[in-house]
């Protein structure tokens, strides 16, 4: 069976993981958000395929859900030391090394999506994984507090501020000149069903969908959501923050209504959430919180139940 999967950020990672464990010997893609990249001390981060990489190559930090595992930060207390900034932004020593590769390999003309290829040779991650764009996009949020009216990069809002300062805007700069990075598109005409993992609908799969011809592509597939939303709060992280940027109410049925029927065929909620519905879609209740891996292979089992009866 060939599966593609959107994904960003802690939550789309570890479903990933469950992915795989439900569909042994399946080839999954995985397109990753990569809205969230930013360039610190010189060298190019890219969060959400660096989760998605080290959670399923065995390297990631299991209790915070980002960052590599037996982790030091000796660089980042002496750059701290020389008054470097910014210091809000915590780059372990063995990170460090992956965003430096990454780094000399874009400066030696490497795209993005062979970067990440090479990168992933070393972590075996059981998943093709495929940046969403080679061309430099970033997520900004329009901010108005003492400091004024302005714009900052996502992670200053989401690390520095913890999203305490109501976005007025979430604009993804960038967009409109971006094209979907190699592969992605035909891993998208080849798949057999989509699988929308719960990831935050704005600034991980709702960064995807912007790049010009993804969402247009996967409106032909057979496309199943997970909700990020149960009971009228995110599973975990800020998405309540991003939804209320853009206008959108913090509910299973309000992230429904934004993907849409033509996008989405199918969406899983949680059971306090079973009244959700949408006309086209086929909205089914099960145990969301991927508490343990057995929860998280079931969550991704039926969301792929759901898919095959769906086609």
């Amino acid at each position: 069976m060939r599966i593609v999967s959107l994904a960003g950020g802690i939550g789309g990672a570890r479903f990933l993981r469950g992915l795989k464990a439900a569909a042994p010997g399946s080839e999954i893609t995985v397109i990753g958000n990569t809205g969230d990249d930013i360039t610190l001390f010189g060298l190019r981060v890219c969060p959400d395929l660096d989760t998605v990489m080290y959670t399923l190559g065995g390297g990631i930090n299991e209790e915070q859900g980002w960052g590599r595992d037996g982790e030091t930060f000796t660089v980042k207390e002496e750059l701290a030391a020389y008054g470097m900034e910014p210091q809000w932004f915590g780059l372990g020593d063995r990170d460090f090394a992956t965003h430096i590769i990454r780094t000399q390999m874009l400066a030696a003309g490497y795209p993005l999506s062979q970067v990440t290829e090479a990168l992933c040779d070393r972590w075996r991650p059981g998943v093709r994984l495929l940046p969403m764009s080679d061309d430099r996009t970033e997520t900004h949020v329009v901010v108005a507090d003492d400091a004024g009216r302005r714009a900052v990069h996502f992670q200053e809002w989401w690390v520095r501020l913890r999203a305490s300062v109501p976005a007025e805007q979430i604009v993804l700069v960038g967009a409109a000149e971006a094209r979907p990075a190699p592969g992605v598109l035909d891993a998208i005409r080849d798949a057999d069903l989509v699988i929308l993992p719960p990831s935050n609908p704005v600034v991980s799969i709702g960064t995807i969908l912007q790049v010009p011809g993804i969402r247009a592509a996967l409106e032909d597939k057979t496309v199943v959501g997970v909700s990020p939303i149960i009971g009228g709060a995110p599973v975990r992280g800020m998405a309540d923050a991003c939804l209320t940027a853009i206008g959108v109410e913090t509910s299973a049925q309000a992230v429904l209504e934004l993907y849409g029927s033509a996008l989405v065929d199918g969406w899983l909620v949680a059971e306090e959430d079973k009244g959700v519905a949408l006309d086209g879609v086929t909205v089914e209740a099960r145990p969301l919180l991927m508490s343990d891996p057995t929860a998280t292979r079931d969550l991704a089992a039926a969301a792929l139940a759901l898919a095959q009866s769906l086609r």
